[in-house]
């Protein structure tokens, strides 16, 4: 296990991890971490931690897709749960806090998505994977920010609804223009993360000029404009991110995404130094290592209600059909 929290706090957490680890083995289970999770809960098994797989949303849903265990608990927040739950109808998905929400997916229902039907008649709706089962079931296809330029490209219709981050809708908007040739009717929906990279990417960027800047699609599209134009750096996926930071002899980042995932970056390329205003999200904040193992004891007892992702049959039947439609084309 890394040692960056001090040596008493870490023998402290010992006995939650070793029997988060024995339950698991008990209990069938797998823990799957988000990368905006708490640097505690993305160590993996190999390294003394708890971790079956780390990833962001995409790489989730494919992980999701291949488990074996009886029993998954996500460690990240409910729409993901609720995706690994519709790829694994067959699976218990438990998720350790009810109210790990998301204010992007909050932003847009599926009464939404059929107003916006009946606006813009025969528009294929594509839904970014931060949206409720319900909002997915009524739309084409889903999509993450690692393969939305893919999705978008694969209609042939002028016009996209694209639903419902506005940041990364722009963003994609500007930067694939020419390649995509189509219009994007964006929701005005927003990531209370992300958001907040609007007032500070310039000031940090006039103190480190030699950093490259990491932005992910959901930064707003005027911080996006502004940082490219000023300096060296790229827009993108947590994944492409992660992979550009992999490939590139740079040493020193700006990186405009949630705080957690500088921390695994720093855990990932310790050569390398990551700078970034430490913008965390509040609802993967909520789950912990303790919740977690209180998911894992109630597993197959009278109290494992309160964490079990449970799905109308009818909504997870409809969207399946979007995600799996995703799943096919990454």
């Amino acid at each position: 296990m890394t040692n960056q929290y001090g040596n008493a706090y870490l023998e402290s957490i010992v006995p939650i991890v070793n029997e988060i680890r024995q339950l698991k083995k008990e209990k069938n289970a797998v823990v799957l971490s988000h990368y905006y999770m708490s640097p505690l809960l993305q160590i993996s098994e190999d390294q003394g931690g708890i971790s079956d797989f780390v990833g962001d949303s995409l790489g989730l849903s494919l992980e999701a897709k291949n488990v074996k265990a009886d029993n998954i608990v996500f460690c990240g927040v409910t729409f993901m749960a609720e995706t690994a739950y519709i790829l694994n109808p067959k699976k218990n998905v438990y998720i350790p806090d009810m109210d790990a929400g998301c204010s992007l997916a909050s932003s847009i229902t599926a009464a939404d998505v059929e107003k916006l039907r009946l606006e813009y008649p025969g528009i294929p709706v594509i839904a970014y994977i931060n949206t409720y089962a319900e909002t997915k079931a009524v739309c084409d296809i889903c999509c993450t920010s690692r393969n939305a330029v893919k999705i978008a490209s694969s209609f042939d219709s002028d016009k996209i609804i694209f639903i419902p981050d506005k940041f990364m809708g722009k963003n994609l908007s500007n930067s694939f223009k020419s390649a995509l040739n189509k219009d994007f009717i964006i929701w005005n929906g927003r990531c209370e993360v992300h958001e907040q990279f609007l007032e500070n990417i310039d000031s940090l960027m006039t103190t480190y000029p030699a950093a490259e800047v990491l932005l992910h699609w959901e930064v707003p599209d005027t911080t996006v404009d502004m940082a490219l134009a000023k300096g060296h750096g790229i827009v993108g996926s947590t994944a492409d991110l992660i992979k550009h930071v992999q490939d590139t002899d740079i040493k020193q980042f700006i990186l405009a995404s949630e705080c957690d995932l500088g921390a695994t970056m720093k855990g990932m390329f310790k050569d390398k130094q990551f700078i970034t205003p430490c913008i965390t999200c509040n609802y993967m904040k909520k789950i912990n290592l303790q919740n977690t193992l209180d998911t894992l004891r109630a597993i197959g007892t009278e109290d494992e209600y309160k964490y079990m992702i449970s799905l109308d049959p009818s909504i997870m039947e409809k969207a399946a059909i979007p995600i799996n439609k995703m799943i096919e084309m990454s």
